[in-house]
């Protein structure tokens, strides 16, 4: 039952290339930053990553998209990555843009065994083009697919040997329902403690979803948008 392992780049082992990837964050708050690096030292490419944004230029995904590692995008935001749109826009890099609320319950549904749902997101839209349409109480609604991946990588505060996660404040953002819907989940944590430790009753991923664990460490903390007062 000990899922704990030693380094990420001993975490990311069987990973390769064209392999489907979560990456939980949000901007980037949450986000495995030591996950991530360890994929840009490994030289994984074609990658098909699954993750509300790209991080920005010189960190989070965006140090992979730089190395042009990642063959397809899934996300909601291209925010403030320049590599991110830049590629997008001279057809370099192939994106699926979904919806926030759509995005995070694809990826929920894969971890539920719920292989897809309805939802009025994007009718009207883009979005909405091939996919199957049905009337809900008079509203149209279009059909989702759930999103599952090879590898699901999260950040969470604090973890046990056995994989519980506790995430902490707006870092949980897309990382439990990320950790439940991949073949394999890695859990990087700022906190790695004993079984019993951690209080049953706030532990947000159970460990049964998470197959290997490790501590980080030189968690940067990055503030995307700083504002301040005059």
């Amino acid at each position: 039952m000990n899922k704990v392992v030693q380094s990420a780049s001993e975490a990311i082992k069987g990973i390769k290339n064209g392999m489907t990837l979560m990456l939980g964050g949000f901007g980037l708050c949450g986000i495995p930053e030591n996950s991530i690096a360890a994929l840009v030292s490994a030289g994984v490419s074609g990658l098909t990553c699954i993750s509300n944004n790209a991080g920005v230029d010189d960190f989070g995904l965006g140090l992979l998209l730089q190395k042009k590692q990642i063959k397809k995008m899934i996300s909601s935001y291209v925010g403030e990555n320049a590599e991110f749109e830049r590629q997008m826009l001279n057809g370099e890099l192939e994106v699926d843009l979904i919806p926030q609320g759509s995005l995070a319950e694809r990826c929920r549904a894969g971890g539920a065994g719920i292989p897809a749902f309805y939802t009025p997101a994007g009718y009207g839209t883009e979005v909405a083009e091939g996919k199957e349409v049905k009337l809900f109480n008079g509203k149209p609604h279009i059909l989702e697919y759930a999103l599952s991946a090879d590898f699901a990588i999260v950040k969470a505060w604090k973890g046990d040997r056995l994989g519980n996660l506790i995430y902490k404040g707006t870092a949980r953002n897309f990382n439990p329902m990320m950790a439940m819907a991949g073949k394999i989940t890695i859990a990087e944590v700022e906190e790695l403690v004993e079984p019993g430790e951690l209080d049953p009753n706030f532990i947000h991923t159970p460990g049964v979803f998470v197959q290997r664990i490790f501590q980080g460490n030189n968690f940067e903390k990055r503030i995307e948008q700083r504002t301040i007062r005059t």
